[in-house]
């Protein structure tokens, strides 16, 4: 199975850099000299990584056949993507694969459903659950453990304790208000 483990960012220097965004929870393993990763759009590919060092908080990988900042600058926005035995599963108990959430049923702790996890969207801060509901439309689900405090996989099912207004914007709760002076 085919996991995407980073997005290309921008060139660095004049030698062939690269910054990625790092979309795996374990980049030493997959991002590590000698790997060879897929590519998205698959006519880049596939690319195998010389060399990776951080730089002020970003990684930046050197591959293989990329020698200059023109190379780097065509693999722009290019996705890395390696196999995984589909079998595998992180080391830490508390997180997961993409593929082990997609398909399961999204139930609140109350038991009402909610509907089934479509996509997981990570972005820079936090990754949230796209749940396609019962009607077709989409609720974004915000991954953390206050909001989803169970992952069942036997189940097929991922707990919620929304707050109010993240299901019903009817029930959403004004934190603040501006008094006029």
């Amino acid at each position: 199975m085919q996991l995407v483990v980073a997005r290309i960012g921008r060139a660095h220097g004049i030698k062939g850099e690269l910054t990625v965004e790092v979309r795996t929870d374990e980049p030493e393993l997959r991002l590590a000299p000698g790997a060879v990763l897929a590519t998205e759009p698959s006519s880049v590919g596939p690319l195998t990584i010389t060399a990776g060092r951080v730089h002020s908080g970003r990684l930046l990988l050197r591959f293989e056949g990329v020698a200059d900042r023109t190379a780097a600058e065509a693999l722009r926005n290019t996705l890395l993507i390696a196999e995984v035995d589909p079998e595998e599963v992180p080391e830490d108990p508390e997180e997961y694969y993409d593929h082990q959430l997609i398909d399961l049923d999204v139930v609140t702790r109350a038991g009402t459903e909610v509907g089934r996890i479509t996509e997981i969207s990570h972005l820079p801060y936090q990754d949230l659950l796209v749940v396609q509901r019962p009607d077709g439309s989409e609720v974004l689900i915000p991954f953390v453990s206050e909001i989803v405090p169970e992952i069942d996989l036997e189940e097929q099912r991922a707990v919620i304790d929304p707050p109010p207004g993240l299901l019903d914007d009817s029930q959403a709760e004004i934190a603040s208000s501006r008094e006029d002076s």
